[in-house]
């Protein structure tokens, strides 16, 4: 996507025996990099085993992934290879991050162990397919990097601390300047041969500017004109006006413009946005007729399409470029954030059948909440109400006021108790007794994590949650129980306005 500068606020401009050997037959597609028919798929295909792994899944459905980036674990049930590079700060040194187990998850104490005492940052993701087409930081483009003679940087390899199976693992949290990319990609679909692409992101840190991209690019890292480009965007952009809701949304970067549908916008849409921890983001355009864009929550359940129609207007037939690149634009528009665990893009129009099962696949992984904080990702349910603590509009801002609303598993919601006793939100944020206040009525906001004791919080027997600063109790203003109503600190009565559960 193109964007008129590399500010924030220029952004907005710019995924029996026959069975066995029919099995193997598939897997070995995805091996050798088959491509798939120009028409994708029989509707007939069949997905693979709900126990195979994506890319697994894709080559049996007749749409084998040219690329499959993870940095949590395998895509492919034989693969036994690197996930992601790292390159230490103190001597610069390298080193690669490799699963615990073909076809497992990552080995995070490689990580922890080679940068022990320094800084680490992701210098490349490795491509699981043969096709090699692997992630180094992106050189740049028309749009500037912060890196070295306007190079991308690589993400913080730390910087996101998360579970999978279990197992402690590191997603790339991609902060504004962070990218990757490869041009001239082995096998990825041209002009306008159809692919499918899927992510796994998070709803907990997003922005809405150009552009936390996943997919395919132009080569010359500059706008080239419309649909040279096919991509994954991730984010709260609204390029068309009229969105219903606040986002984030999964769209479609088309080049020249982040598509809701096929006129641009949302607006004649239920979809409010998609707020989970873990988001599962497809996009798929069969080059000349149809795009399609659906959503999941990574942790369980079933797909959501939000769109599947024509293509916008001068976008048919497509002429997309194969450079694959994740975290910027296609001219490598650096103001987009977002997170990113794992995806793939395919040669081919998957079915959805295939995406169904690819699906299943992921919310078998079992991602689940911060390994750095020591905390679980949880709800706090007001006992009176039913309702959760809520951090309105998804709101990232210093200051925001809690309050009560539906529960509904958005990243607003989740609350990590951790064990420094804060309650963190995002991540990066805590519950706060604005201004050590010791008054009644004092607000319950959001602010920076900073260790002092006005963010620190007594989870007690009796359902109440007190300050450890004040001593005052987590209260819902004038024992209200519909949605919108504020959450504050106040003398501790017992009522039920001031009981809460954790679940």
């Amino acid at each position: 996507m193109h964007s008129s500068a590399s500010s924030p606020s220029a952004g907005l401009r710019r995924a029996r025996p026959l069975v066995i050997l029919l099995l193997a037959l598939a897997m070995a597609a995805a091996v050798f990099g088959g491509r798939a028919a120009a028409n994708g798929p029989s509707p007939q295909a069949a997905p693979a085993a709900a126990s195979s792994l994506p890319c697994d899944i894709y080559a049996t459905g007749g749409t084998p992934c040219i690329g499959a980036h993870s940095t949590t674990r395998a895509l492919f049930a034989a693969y036994n290879g690197p996930l992601y590079q790292v390159q230490r700060a103190s001597d610069h040194a390298y080193r690669d991050v490799g699963l615990l187990s073909a076809g497992g998850y990552a080995d995070a104490s490689v990580q922890t162990s080679f940068c022990a005492g320094t800084s680490c940052i992701i210098s490349k993701i490795y491509d699981q397919s043969s096709r090699h087409n692997d992630l180094p930081i992106s050189w740049g483009g028309y749009w500037k990097g912060p890196g070295a003679n306007g190079a991308d940087v690589g993400a913080d390899a730390a910087a996101l601390p998360v579970t999978a199976g279990g197992h402690p693992v590191f997603g790339v949290k991609v902060n504004q300047g962070v990218g990757y990319r490869i041009d001239h990609a082995n096998g990825a679909p041209t002009g306008s041969q159809p692919e499918g692409i899927y992510m796994v992101t998070s709803s907990n840190f997003t922005n809405q500017w150009c552009c936390f991209d996943y997919g395919s690019g132009e080569n010359t890292h500059t706008d080239t004109g419309n649909a040279t480009m096919n991509a994954i965007y991730w984010g709260n952009a609204c390029w068309f006006g009229g969105c219903t809701g606040t986002g984030p949304w999964v769209e479609a970067d088309l080049e020249n413009g982040m598509f809701h549908t096929g006129s641009g916008s949302n607006h004649d849409s239920n979809n409010q946005g998609v707020h989970f921890p873990f988001v599962s983001a497809w996009e798929k355009n069969n080059g000349t007729s149809n795009f399609t864009l659906r959503y999941g929550n990574a942790a369980s359940g079933n797909l959501t399409t939000t769109y599947s129609g024509a293509l916008p207007n001068g976008y048919s037939p497509m002429k997309t470029d194969s450079s694959l690149l994740l975290g910027t634009g296609g001219d490598n528009s650096v103001s987009g954030q977002g997170e990113f665990f794992e995806g793939a893009i395919t040669a081919g129009f998957p079915s959805d059948a295939t995406e169904n099962a690819v699906q299943a696949s992921i919310t078998a992984a079992g991602y689940g909440g911060s390994s750095g904080s020591g905390g679980t990702n949880g709800v706090v349910r007001g006992t009176a109400s039913g309702r959760c603590m809520d951090v309105p509009n998804l709101s990232q801002s210093n200051g925001t006021q809690t309050a009560l609303w539906d529960c509904n598993g958005g990243s607003n919601q989740q609350w990590a108790l951790t064990g420094a006793k804060e309650l963190q939100v995002y991540g990066t944020k805590c519950l706060d007794d604005e201004g050590s206040g010791t008054a009644n009525g004092t607000r319950a906001i959001i602010w920076d994590c900073n260790g002092q004791n006005n963010q620190k919080w007594n989870v007690n027997s009796d359902g109440s949650i007190t300050n450890v600063q004040t001593g005052l109790c987590l209260d819902a203003s004038a024992y209200g129980t519909a949605n919108g109503t504020q959450v504050q600190l106040w003398t501790c009565t017992g009522a039920t306005n001031q009981k809460w559960a954790r679940s």
